[in-house]
């Protein structure tokens, strides 16, 4: 979904555009994640985790989170049945699930705050569009992608072209997440980033990569709005998992 140009190449010293994640940011669905991934499980014999080993473990790509999970390398073809699993369970809890308490709010502060918005997900962008604008809030984003080729990746190819295709400066822009993958992207790109506690890490391996770190999406728009552009060659350590 592509609503208009978002250039952002004009001069300044702010964050200009922010670039939402959905699955655990905008889109509250740690519960519905925790169970398609057991549901998934079920197809390598490994026993059920519960959220706690979620957070622990979760990492991209997704195929090594499952390994490490399991214990011993996964076959592309045994990755191949784990999606399509994960992805069937998924579907059947969307409809229990919403946005984050506080998302329509958090838009509504940026739009105020005069930032351009967008949306960048990795979940598959023919159930994505559909759903973002069923709940609402397609209208603050001038564009929504989602992935459109099998595969779980990491994010930073698809935060490129995604910027690309806005016309945005990564410079001028900041993502908000609530992975380390997020991060991992806009620092690629030279973006800033703020990670929101959803529920994919624990708390102190968010607050040890040294950007800001959110308990609610309004306090994500607060520390968009006061972070500084990106320099050029600044690059924050990540911790080891």
């Amino acid at each position: 979904m592509d609503r208009g140009d978002g250039d952002q190449r004009d001069t300044g010293d702010s964050v200009r555009h922010v670039v939402w994640d959905w699955n655990g940011t905008l889109f509250n669905d740690h519960v519905g994640v925790v169970a398609a991934v057991n549901d998934a499980l079920e197809l390598l014999g490994v026993a059920s985790i519960d959220a706690d080993t979620y957070r622990s473990h979760y990492t991209r790509p997704v195929q090594r989170f499952y390994e490490q999970l399991a214990g011993r390398p996964i076959t592309a073809e045994q990755w191949q049945a784990l999606d399509d699993a994960y992805h069937h369970s998924y579907h059947a809890w969307v409809e229990r699930m919403g946005l984050a308490p506080d998302a329509p709010a958090a838009l509504t502060a940026a739009e105020e705050a005069g930032l351009t918005q967008s949306l960048l997900s990795m979940w598959r962008h023919q159930d994505l569009v559909p759903l973002v604008e069923q709940l609402g809030i397609g209208r603050f984003f001038v564009r929504v992608d989602g992935l459109r080729v099998p595969g779980g990746g990491g994010k930073t190819e698809h935060l490129t072209a995604h910027l690309t295709a806005i016309g945005v400066e990564a410079a001028t822009a900041a993502l908000v997440g609530d992975t380390l993958d997020d991060l991992a992207a806009a620092e690629a790109v030279g973006a800033a980033c703020v990670l929101y506690d959803g529920g994919s890490h624990h708390r102190h391996v968010l607050e040890a990569t040294g950007v800001p770190v959110v308990d609610t999406l309004t306090a994500a728009v607060t520390a968009v709005v006061q972070a500084p552009r990106r320099r050029p060659g600044i690059v924050r350590r990540r911790p080891a998992r």
